[in-house]
């Protein structure tokens, strides 16, 4: 199994940055790589088990799961339903800590997935820089 994790820091306070990554269906909003997305049939976008539907930039289509969403411990967990990247099992949670000292967020992102021995490195340093680690920059420009 295949191990991502990812952690920062974004200099705003905890209960901003949860606003602006709980909202299942907001990720083109903060993230630049994804161009649009929907909530399949209508759902609320905080309810457990509602599918996002999104494109990325570059025309890719994925759809992911929510989980479990907590805004009492600021995580959201999700899995991909569908990906043209050669994975399975992919499960993903995204966590906002408030940092007592500068009112600061400690953001982690972390994901487990199944994959082809001859793809990890590539597809754990693809997810890991590209996916977690270029949604925390943007959150850093715009909230930090």
């Amino acid at each position: 199994m295949a191990r991502v994790y990812v952690s920062s820091v974004v200099r705003a306070p905890a209960s901003k940055v949860w606003d602006r990554i709980r909202d299942f269906n907001g990720l083109a909003r903060w993230h630049p790589a994804i161009a649009d997305s929907q909530i399949e049939n209508g759902e609320p976008s905080d309810k457990v088990g509602c599918v996002r539907n999104f494109r990325l930039q570059n025309g890719d289509q994925l759809r992911e799961q929510l989980l479990g969403l907590s805004d009492y411990d600021m995580f959201c967990t999700y899995s991909i339903l569908e990906s043209p990247m050669p994975l399975e099992n992919y499960v993903a949670t995204i966590r906002v800590t408030p940092v007592t000292d500068g009112d600061a967020a400690f953001l982690e992102w972390s994901a487990e997935f199944d994959c082809d021995p001859e793809n990890e490195e590539d597809l754990v340093n693809g997810i890991g820089n590209d996916v977690f680690g270029g949604g925390f920059d943007a959150l850093k420009r715009q909230l930090g």
